[in-house]
């Protein structure tokens, strides 16, 4: 069955942080373990280039506004390859057949009776390209601000709106009856909350900037951001053309996105959706937010985490397991260097690198670089393979379908303890003098363990684990989860080892 996962596309006012490395890092995750799986998967991300916020960053940057969309956009793209993400497209909302996407959209909602023209006043955030209610709003200093933080101004302007307030009841229904649709259940049930407090029609287009798609048969409007945006998801897939080789992967699988959107995800787009009579998404997960070392990370603090310092300082696979190891995804966490680099030293360097280093080089110097045989005594069996070994692929799959991504590593960890463990007990460098036959079960049932921890750790560290699967002499052909039930040949030689991961000498 297809696999259709997504991030958000990502708004180019701004050059990408850390936000957007941990969204896409998941997303990425999720992708590669479908894969591992045999699944058929489309992985999608791209950039968000339209609005009244891009076209007055490319006028304070001096730039046409589609230079500078080419120039922030790129940067994202390039963060895809940095981060070593595995996407299958990159979608950018300035391509024409986005506007395609868009108007024919537009077209069959004003052919439902879904749209329609009037005039909207109200408070409107340029930042968050959102209007919002008057009890949302805090004051300061004679300054109204949205949740957000984002400072509002009263607007009037002409404008499209989508009969929104008309699919409370319906959205609700179905919320109802897909509970697994809006994700982890706090902002299910604050969507749900807001939903049940009324909708209003929502305005979806303007006439105060050009930045946009136009509206079909008046340019006087461009479409209002969120109308605009949300529909990349579909045009990746070839809409209007639903007989496009891609077209089978709707509806998405998931919507990876902050918490600081779910509302558009969860409410205007299965809305937009519902009325076009299209399918919406299976689901939308919303994760939390970072601090940094206990501050709210801001631009005017200056203390915004650049992901690719991270990697430069750290090395790419660490970063990306720790980002996910550190904090249950969906709840906000924080980031600090001490953490980071006490799971690189202990639980990557130490438990892990440790364990594979001494594991094939005991191979090296008592097998003679060449894998044992599979003797596997009832001991074995009952022991390290059936409680932690032969389990743990379900096991992580389990997690990762809730989104567990920090217990799915823990569950690999676990095993990773008790390889450690096992190999302290059998002491396998003592056995060569008293139990030849006993050492070879030992390392051979330990090369095992190796390969099953590679294996479901490539989605997590692809670069690594191909190393580490390189070292155990697994064929690029044999490195899926299916490929486990087939034991390795005896007496295939092995490559000298060589470390995994680099510790962090004298960290503070």
């Amino acid at each position: 069955m297809p696999v259709y996962l997504t991030t958000p596309i990502y708004y180019v006012n701004d050059k990408p942080h850390i936000g957007h490395a941990y969204t896409s890092l998941a997303t990425d995750v999720l992708a590669r373990w479908h894969r591992l799986a045999g699944e058929e998967v489309f992985f999608l991300t791209g950039t968000d280039e339209h609005g009244q916020k891009v076209e007055k960053a490319a006028q304070d940057a001096g730039e046409d506004p589609q230079a500078f969309t080419d120039r922030v956009s790129q940067a994202f793209r390039d963060l895809t390859a940095s981060m070593n993400l595995s996407n299958d497209a990159f979608i950018r909302t300035t391509e024409p057949r986005h506007r395609e996407a868009c108007q024919a959209l537009w077209k069959r909602l004003v052919e439902k009776g879904e749209i329609y023209l009037g005039a909207y006043e109200g408070w409107y955030a340029v930042r968050d390209e959102a209007f919002y209610g008057p009890d949302e709003l805090t004051e300061r200093d004679g300054v109204k601000f949205a949740p957000s933080g984002a400072p509002v101004e009263w607007v009037r302007e002409p404008s499209y709106f989508f009969r929104l307030s008309a699919w409370g009841d319906r959205l609700l229904k179905f919320y109802e009856d897909h509970p697994e649709f809006i994700q982890p259940a706090t902002r299910r049930n604050e969507v749900m909350a807001f939903v049940k407090s009324g909708l209003t029609d929502l305005s979806i287009s303007r006439t105060s900037f050009r930045w946009g798609v136009p509206v079909p048969g008046d340019d006087a409007h461009v479409m209002y951001v969120w109308m605009d945006a949300l529909t990349n998801y579909i045009t990746a897939l070839g809409y209007p053309d639903e007989t496009s080789e891609l077209w089978r992967f709707w509806p998405a699988d998931v919507h990876m996105v902050g918490k600081d959107i779910v509302r558009f995800h969860a409410i205007y787009w299965p809305a937009f959706l519902m009325a076009a009579a299209l399918p919406p998404p299976r689901r939308v997960f919303a994760h939390g937010w970072w601090t940094n070392e206990g501050q709210k990370i801001s631009k005017s603090v200056g203390n915004v985490i650049d992901p690719l310092a991270l990697v430069q300082e750290f090395g790419l696979d660490p970063v990306r397991y720790f980002l996910l190891r550190e904090v249950p995804f969906g709840q906000d966490g924080d980031f600090s260097r001490a953490a980071l680099t006490n799971r690189l030293n202990g639980e990557l360097a130490d438990a892990l690198g440790n364990l594979a280093n001494r594991v094939l080089s005991l191979i090296q110097r008592n097998c003679e670089g060449r894998l044992p045989g599979v003797v596997r005594s009832a001991a074995d069996t009952e022991g390290l393979f059936a409680a932690y070994l032969d389990p743990l692929p379900s096991r992580v799959a389990e997690r990762l379908e809730k989104m567990e991504f920090h217990l799915a590593l823990e569950a690999v960890f676990e095993a990773v303890r008790e390889a450690n463990g096992y190999i302290t007990r059998e002491a396998p460098w003592a056995l060569k003098k008293t139990d030849p036959v006993r050492m070879l079960a030992v390392l051979r049932n330990l090369h095992d363990a190796l390969r099953v921890f590679a294996t479901l750790l490539q989605p997590f560290m692809p670069d690594t684990m191909a190393r580490l699967l390189d070292q155990l002499g697994v064929p690029a052909d044999a490195r899926s989860l299916a490929a486990l039930a087939t034991p390795l040949p005896e007496g295939l030689p092995l490559p000298a080892p060589a470390p995994l991961f680099q510790k962090i000498q004298n960290a503070a």
